[in-house]
Order: structure tokens, then C-alpha cells, then sequence
């Protein structure tokens, strides 16, 4: 095949020469070193290019009319990356005896302008909830309650506005609960982490695949915080076994524009659980949990609040001169009028005297119905601080970690307290972009960036123009598409299937209430999902939480209470100081039918592609 006359452009000390071999586009990079009137061309990337002279006139390069151009085109060896690190925020430490809790307002935004399916995970900020325990503390077991706002790789329905996940780790892993039927685990097999989280509201639907957020939200702040409720007693057998289980239900409470109040919790048994099945250490012995889990303990007052990146997705390639380049998907912060992004607010933790004491009088019946609003008296606002790191770096795949190069974070971005509540980052702007977004804006972040030395001598990836980036790398040409949705996908649950779930079917027995379904919703991440009204204490995680009729009828009592009391137009959690409140998908706030308004609670049993 023959190929296209080379053309050549650019000046004498730099240019692109352009040409094609059938449906390809060659490039190869030319630079000329001028002698008088002309000029020879010294790289030519041959013998991909061929053999060719050139000719610089008036500062123009022209091609001389023996060019010959190769018959191929040289490719480029672009290699699949990623970019993962965290982002630290800082804030100032509580006293100890703070211990019930927390709560926080996070911007919720589009950290990706194009949302590339399974090819990222990442938080948007956050923390992790630790068990506080007398010294000497347990060395051995992980457990924590994280998640919050972000997107992983097992996202379904994901789209470019974020999800939110409850995050409960049960000891090392063995078992983690993300939501109502929603966490590890195989259905015919190992379900405990999908039977770990109780719907308390009556009001909003909790979707397998995560808690939605409105679709075009960009910075609005979403207000989420677990605060401990006394749902059940104190049991001092666990399984038939003399492990005890604490009164602890670790509640979820929301604050968005749509929705306020509590709407999930972590049953007491997905903690107390994980001493009962004969978890052991390395060296075979018994691991040292009982009493430690969030059951019985309360909460460390201090956490780290950070931003976690797992995945990017992110490209590396060299050039001639053996140069290495690097782009990332384009990542991008919620801007205001400034170009200043404030991403956390209200940083809160709590005694028992804010909530608990109170609402244990009233269940127990020796006080009366308790104002939904925390009390001030027993709430800490930690007050942030400016200064926090990066770990963001840029690496292929199966690089160790002690050859990963990070990024030159602070020579485009600040971490800035902008008042003793708001905490965010500064840009420079002349290394950012803006980009408008709905009714809002974005600051875009560098995506290119060139491995080089800092002053120290150590390996980083400093920002690199996309001008300077040579066209022989390629990878101006890569594209970051969205995600392809055009297979349909399902979430289901044991409701669709009366052979899973073992010899009793938890979600058909006793089922439903009358009346209660099946009802859909049509969601904004073009998901429908089907839900059912349970009563309170026949819902399938109660079911399977080790509980007596005696204890899920007290349970049940409880739970009408709140429902009567803790109404979702009521104020909770401590406002923000600034910004306004993101609203929760609309459809998931739903409207009990009539006869099941308290007492009853809407389970979502599948969720599949909108048709």
C-alpha cells in the first residue's frame, strides 16, 4: 500500500510530520537544527518514518521533495495505568469521652466527567469509625464502620453523580454490610453481610446497588453520621453460646434536602456474630473480639478524614528520547464563584447524653417522647484545619508499592480551611480548568503529567501542558468513554427465588403484609427497583439477627415510636454552616400505603434495567 506524501508542520526548531498508510493516521516528530537558509532534519524516528530532508525558510519547515515515508506507521506503546492515593483532611481532636458517634456534611459531585463503569473506585471524603476499647486495645481485628459517597468496581447502575454505601466491616473482613440486603456474600451460601443492615425508615427505599443521589448533583452537601440507638437489649447469649451482645444499633442518620432522620442501622448481631464461628489469628487461635465489636463499645471520638482513591483510570507512554508521559481520566472538584472547592463541613461527634440516655427513657417508658433534634450539650465540632496531604500516584498494574511515583499534588492544589467549618482546596489556576455543568461548574485537574525528578531527586509526576506532550506518545488520541449500559442487568434477592436462602425463605415467611406489593420505582440510574412493606420486625434481616418473637416484638414497639415521632421533615443532625443540602433520588422517598404508615418498612427485593 502506498502511503500519502508526508506533510510538515510546525517551525525550524520543532515540527509534526503527517501522513497516511490506508485508514491510518502517521505522525512522526521532527526537530530541525538550522544552518543559514536550511535545515536538517535530525530526528526522524526512522527508519519508521523513512528517509526525508527538509528545508527551513523564513522559520518554516518545508519537506524536500525526495521524502520518502515509511510504509507503516509507528505505534505508539501506550500502557494501561491507573491513579490511586489518598487525600488527607485535617481536623482539630476531640476529648475522648466524645464516644457516640459522629456526624459530617460532604460535597457530593461528579469526580469523573464520564463515568467508565467498572474501571473505578473511589470515595469522595470521608472517615472510618473505630471501636473505642480500654487498653490493651485488639491488635488483630479490623472492624469499622466506613463507606459513605464514592463509586466501586461492583457499581451496577453507576453513573457520574455518587452513591452512598454504609460501609460496616465485621472483624478482618470476614463479613461486610453495605445496606439493607446489601453486602458479601452468596445467597445459597454465606449471605451475612447482605443480612446485616435493618430498614428503620419508613420513608425511603435502600436499593441493593446504593443509596442514590440525585442525578446532576455538583456540590451540594449531603449530611450523613451514625449515632447509636437502643433498639434492643443487652443479650447474654449469642447463638446458643455464651457470647454476649451488646444493645448497640450504630444508626445511620441522613440530612438531605429531600429526606432527615434516621434510615438504617447495624443490627447488633452482624458484630457479635463474628466471635461465634471460631474466627482464628496466624497462629490458629481463637481471635480476641468478644465484647470488642461495635455491639458493646462505644466509638473513638478521633478518625482520620480522608479521600480514598482505589482506581482511575489513567494511561503511560514514552517517547523517542525515552520520556515518560502519563494522562488520567479527567478528574474534577465542585467549584465555586471563587474557583475554590469546599468539599466537608461540620465535622461533629457526640456523648450518649446528645441522644441515647434520652431515647432509652423513652423506650423504656420512664420519660416521654424525645425531640428528634441531637442535643447541643452533649455535641463537639471539631474545628478543621488547612494542610492536609496527597498520596494520589500514577503506576501500572502489579507495580509494588515502593516503586509507585506520586504526583506533584501541591503544585497545583492547596488543602485550605476557609472558615473554623469548611474544609476544601485551593487550585492554581493557571493549571486547572473550568468547565460548566448543568447549572453549575467544575475546576478540571491536570490530566497530563511527565515523570521527572523533585528537588530532592526523588522519582514524581510533575504536571506536563498538553502542548508539551509529544503527538509520537499518543496519547492525545486516548479517549475515556462512558461506560456502556446497553447490557440489562439484575439485582435480585431470595424473594425471586424460593431455592436460595436455605430451607426457610426469610423474605416469603411470613412475607409481605397484605397490601404491601409489589411496587416499582424508576430510578435516575436507569434502574427500576421492586420493593415490598414489610412489618417492622418480619423484615428478612431481623429474621436472621438471632432474635426471639419476645425480642422482635419489643423491637417492634420501638420502631412505631420512631415512626410516630421522627417524622422526615424534622431537624436531626446540627445543620450545615454553609452551602445547601443535596437532595436524595426522589424516587426513593416513598409514601406508605394506606393502614402501614407505622410499623412498616419498605425492603427492596430487586433492581434491575429499566426497560
Amino acid at each position: 500500500m502506498t502511503p500519502t506524501p508526508p506533510v510538515a508542520q510546525g517551525d525550524c526548531q520543532a515540527a509534526a510530520v503527517n501522513w497516511a498508510v490506508g485508514d491510518q493516521s502517521c505522525t512522526a516528530t521532527v526537530t530541525a537544527t538550522a544552518k543559514g537558509a536550511s535545515a536538517i532534519a535530525t530526528d526522524l524516528l526512522a527508519p519508521s518514518f523513512g528517509a526525508a530532508s527538509f528545508s527551513c525558510t523564513n522559520g518554516t519547515l518545508a519537506l524536500n521533495s525526495s521524502a520518502t515515508p515509511a510504509p507503516t506507521c509507528m505505534k505508539a506503546d501506550i500502557q494501561e495505568a491507573q491513579m490511586s492515593g489518598y487525600l488527607f483532611l485535617n481536623h482539630q481532636s476531640a476529648p475522648e469521652d466524645y464516644n457516640a458517634g459522629y456526624s459530617m456534611y460532604i460535597a457530593a459531585w461528579p469526580l469523573l466527567n464520564k463515568y467508565p463503569g467498572s474501571r473505578v473506585q473511589t470515595g469522595l471524603p470521608g472517615t472510618w469509625m473505630w471501636p473505642q476499647n480500654p487498653e490493651p486495645k485488639p491488635i488483630e481485628s479490623y472492624h469499622t464502620i466506613e463507606g459513605g459517597l464514592g463509586w466501586w468496581n461492583d457499581t451496577v447502575f453507576g453513573t457520574e453523580t455518587p452513591k452512598f454505601l454504609m460501609g460496616g466491616v465485621s472483624v478482618d473482613f470476614s463479613s461486610v454490610a453495605n445496606g439493607p440486603g446489601m453486602g458479601w456474600g452468596d445467597w445459597n451460601k454465606s449471605a451475612w453481610g447482605k443480612y446485616g443492615v435493618g430498614q428503620l425508615s419508613s420513608r425511603l427505599l435502600f436499593p441493593p446497588d446504593g443509596l442514590n443521589m440525585k442525578q446532576g448533583t455538583n456540590g451540594e452537601l449531603l449530611g450523613s453520621g451514625y449515632l447509636p440507638l437502643p433498639l434492643t437489649n443487652i443479650k447474654p447469649t449469642t447463638n446458643n453460646q455464651n457470647i454476649p451482645t451488646g444493645d448497640n444499633s450504630w444508626t445511620l442518620f441522613l440530612n438531605a434536602g429531600n429526606f432527615k432522620g434516621p434510615a438504617t442501622f447495624f443490627t447488633p448481631y452482624f458484630w457479635s456474630r463474628a466471635s461465634t464461628v471460631g474466627l482464628t489469628n496466624k497462629d490458629g487461635l481463637p481471635k480476641d473480639t468478644v465484647g470488642k465489636m461495635f455491639d458493646s463499645r462505644p466509638s473513638e471520638a478521633n478518625k482520620q478524614m480522608q479521600m480514598e482513591t482505589q482506581y482511575v483510570p489513567a494511561f503511560q507512554s514514552k517517547d523517542s528520547k525515552g520520556d515518560t508521559y502519563a494522562r488520567v481520566a479527567p478528574v474534577q472538584f465542585p467549584r465555586d464563584e471563587k474557583g475554590n472547592s469546599v468539599v466537608a463541613n461540620r465535622l461533629m461527634v457526640y456523648k450518649k447524653s446528645a441522644l441515647w440516655d434520652s431515647v432509652k427513657a423513652w423506650f423504656d417508658g420512664s420519660g416521654s417522647a424525645v425531640s428528634s433534634q441531637i442535643k447541643t450539650a452533649g455535641s463537639f465540632e471539631q474545628t478543621v484545619t488547612g494542610g492536609g496531604g496527597a498520596t494520589w500516584q500514577i503506576f501500572q498494574p502489579n507495580t509494588p508499592d515502593n516503586k509507585r511515583v506520586p504526583i506533584a499534588w501541591n503544585s497545583f492544589a492547596s488543602s485550605v480551611a476557609f472558615d473554623k467549618s469548611s474544609l476544601g482546596y485551593s487550585w492554581i489556576q493557571k493549571l486547572v480548568s473550568k468547565t460548566d455543568i448543568g447549572t453549575g461548574s467544575v475546576v478540571t485537574l491536570p490530566q497530563y503529567f511527565r515523570l521527572s525528578k523533585d528537588s530532592s531527586g526523588n522519582a514524581v509526576w510533575a504536571v506536563a501542558l498538553a502542548s508539551d506532550v509529544p503527538a509520537e506518545t499518543g496519547l492525545a488520541s486516548i479517549e475515556f468513554k462512558r461506560a456502556d449500559r446497553t447490557t440489562p442487568r439484575v439485582l435480585s434477592t431470595p424473594m425471586d427465588n424460593s431455592g436460595l436462602d436455605g430451607a426457610v425463605n426469610v423474605w416469603k415467611t411470613p412475607g409481605p403484609a397484605k397490601n404491601g406489593g409489589p411496587f416499582q420505582a424508576k430510578l435516575g440510574d436507569g434502574s427500576t427497583v421492586t420493593y415490598y412493606w414489610y412489618l417492622f420486625k418480619n423484615q428478612p434481616t431481623l429474621l436472621k439477627s438471632d432474635l426471639t418473637d419476645a425480642e422482635r416484638d419489643e423491637l417492634q414497639v420501638r420502631a412505631e415510636k420512631i415512626h410516630k415521632e421522627w417524622t422526615i421533615d424534622k431537624e436531626y443532625l446540627p445543620a450545615p454552616t454553609t452551602g445547601k443540602l443535596a437532595d436524595i433520588d426522589p424516587a426513593l422517598i416513598v409514601t406508605p400505603p394506606k393502614g402501614l404508615e407505622v410499623g412498616y418498612v419498605p425492603i427492596v427485593t430487586r433492581q434491575e434495567t429499566t426497560k
